[in-house]
């Protein structure tokens, strides 16, 4: 209910109706929320009935919180979005925010595929607690989702919600990757603070941070592979699936990035490189979540249809860790 009360006040106007602690930028913030920093993307624990397992959520978060990540995001591709209903969507992030340190920023995914669904997620997102909001490209219709469609999407978005808006792109989930033109128009609008760039492209990278300076924009890397390419280019941190079990050394590759120490920036970057495909492109989350059981954490199975690595699967896993001196 509070849902369609808050798209109703909306849909009167920005600002007007709306209760104070959801009231948008609109009242006036000066400079744009910073992002900068490192933060896993966090695993949705389910039970054997597949369920969502709040305790293990909880434990999860407990251990992770021992890391000098600048915050969590919640509701990403890692944490399966979108095979979890609307109510499990929020519950999560509710659950997150009560665990969480208050100084650890939480950046909700609330992207769908229509615009007034995207802005009513976004309105209850901030409602349970996120700092900031990270938003999918719609992908559907992908033909159709060209640069003015996502520019007409996200300014909608980011107008209506009442916390800093982060662009999400994310083409090997979507088949579409946010165009640089449309990064470029929309990093002028004063709630949307930046953007998760999970393409690889280090010269895409580079040339969204060149074109975006002026606009107090930043660059998350959306993966730990490409992490000191990006931050040689430019960008100020990164969404890392890896970091849910190498948070120490993601955070530590951050940390020798920020310093200048390339050399032993590279030679760590060089030993996550196996690991974190085999998280993401390889193996995806299935060999996430095995991979968390393994360091001590919660993995669990997936939600239908993912299905569990093979036997075979899981010694390539172990594999990928082990050359690299991380088991």
């Amino acid at each position: 209910m509070l849902k369609h009360r808050l798209w109703s006040s909306v849909r009167q106007g920005l600002g007007r109706g709306l209760p104070r602690n959801v009231r948008g930028w609109a009242s006036g913030h000066g400079k744009k929320m910073d992002i900068a920093g490192i933060y896993p993307p966090v695993t949705t624990p389910f039970t054997a009935t597949a369920d969502v397992d709040y305790g293990k959520l909880e434990e999860n978060l407990q251990k992770l919180g021992t890391f000098p990540f600048r915050g969590f995001v919640v509701q990403g591709s890692t944490g399966e979005f979108p095979f979890l209903t609307s109510s499990e969507r929020l519950e999560v992030v509710s659950r997150v925010r009560q665990v969480i340190p208050k100084d650890k920023l939480l950046l909700a995914g609330s992207g769908c595929e229509s615009t007034q669904a995207t802005v009513e997620m976004t309105l209850s997102m901030a409602q349970v607690g996120a700092d900031a909001v990270m938003v999918v490209t719609p992908c559907y219709y992908r033909g159709r989702m060209d640069s003015a469609a996502l520019i007409h999407h996200y300014t909608k978005v980011a107008d209506l919600s009442p916390i800093p808006v982060v662009l999400y792109s994310v083409p090997a989930n979507t088949g579409l990757d946010l165009p640089v033109d449309a990064v470029v128009t929309l990093s002028q609008h004063p709630n949307i603070v930046g953007m998760k760039d999970s393409g690889g492209d280090a010269t895409r990278i580079g040339l969204i941070v060149h074109k975006t300076r002026k606009q107090d924009f930043q660059v998350l890397a959306g993966s730990a592979g490409f992490l000191l390419a990006s931050y040689a280019l430019g960008g100020k941190g990164g969404v890392c699936a890896l970091a849910n079990v190498l948070g120490a050394q993601v955070c530590q590759l951050e940390r020798l990035c920020l310093t200048g120490q390339w050399e032993d920036a590279q030679e760590l970057q060089y030993r996550l490189i196996e690991p974190n495909s085999a998280v993401t492109r390889r193996f995806g989350i299935p060999g996430l979540k095995k991979i968390m059981d393994w360091f001590g954490y919660y993995g669990g199975p997936c939600r239908a249809p993912l299905q569990a690595l093979s036997p075979a699967e899981e010694e390539a896993l172990r594999a990928d860790f082990t050359s690299n001196g991380w088991l």
